[in-house]
């Protein structure tokens, strides 16, 4: 059985972690299978958008017993190699072009949760449940406490990285990391409903945004200013863009 499905519908790319009988734990081939399959859609420009999902009850419980096993009987080098495969999973969820969006069911814990953290946006069913408990083991959301620290508060994040507790989907929301939370039973509709907004707009806006929004993370105020107009520039030139004033003026 494979680690992912995937599926095109249209313009939408959905990905599906494919181990319910482990409740979707992270192992290398989930992970390198992910890579690939994130790959592929950044390939295709007729993709709109990215979704990843859970099959079975959970979205992902993060790393398996295998995993867990193999970081014990593991050396430095080894473990550092194993750390920077998750790493390389993240960075590349910011460099695909097309917004990367998390649906999230069941429990979504550890590296599940740094998973979902990762992706651009973050959509739950009431009934989804959060954490980042690997403090509880001695271990460190290390990779993740990047992206964390910049979707919440320095206080929240502390708060988050070393208590270790589990969260609801209302919670997660209030706390800035997810955007939207539906009822369970109606989620996948409404999953749907949500990503088609990516149908009705520019595509290469949408990508230049991204790309400009992450980019800002390390300019100042001056420099992110600047970005912004050479961005600016050219999304004008852009055949969208040329289009959608000619259509506004044209009315």
């Amino acid at each position: 059985m494979s680690e992912i499905i995937t599926a095109k519908e249209n313009s939408i790319f959905f990905i599906t972690l494919n181990r319910p009988e482990k409740r979707n734990a992270l192992n290398d081939a989930l992970i390198d299978n992910l890579k690939d399959a994130l790959r592929e859609a950044d390939k295709d420009e007729t993709l709109r958008v990215v979704v990843i999902k859970g099959a079975g009850v959970d979205f992902c419980s993060g790393a398996d017993l295998s995993a867990l096993q193999k970081i014990s009987e593991s050396d430095v080098l080894e473990n550092h190699d194993d750390a920077d495969n998750l790493r390389e999973l993240f960075s590349l969820i910011r460099k695909v072009k097309i917004p990367v969006i998390a649906a999230v069911h069941g429990r979504a814990l550890a590296g599940g949760c740094g998973l979902a953290t990762a992706c651009d946006l973050v959509l739950a069913a009431n009934t989804a449940r959060f954490g980042y408990p690997e403090v509880k083991i001695g271990f460190v959301p290390a990779m993740v406490m990047a992206i964390l620290r910049r979707n919440v508060s320095e206080k929240r994040a502390f708060a988050l990285a070393t208590q270790g507790f589990e969260f609801d989907a209302p919670t997660a929301k209030s706390f800035g990391l997810i955007n939207e939370v539906y009822p369970s039973e109606a989620f996948e509709e409404r999953v749907k409903d949500y990503v088609s907004v990516y149908k009705t707009v520019s595509r290469s806006a949408v990508i230049l945004s991204k790309r400009l929004l992450y980019q800002m993370d390390a300019m100042t105020f001056e420099s992110a200013l600047a970005s912004g107009v050479d961005v600016n520039t050219i999304a004008r030139m852009t055949d969208d863009c040329q289009t959608g004033i000619d259509k506004f003026l044209n009315k």
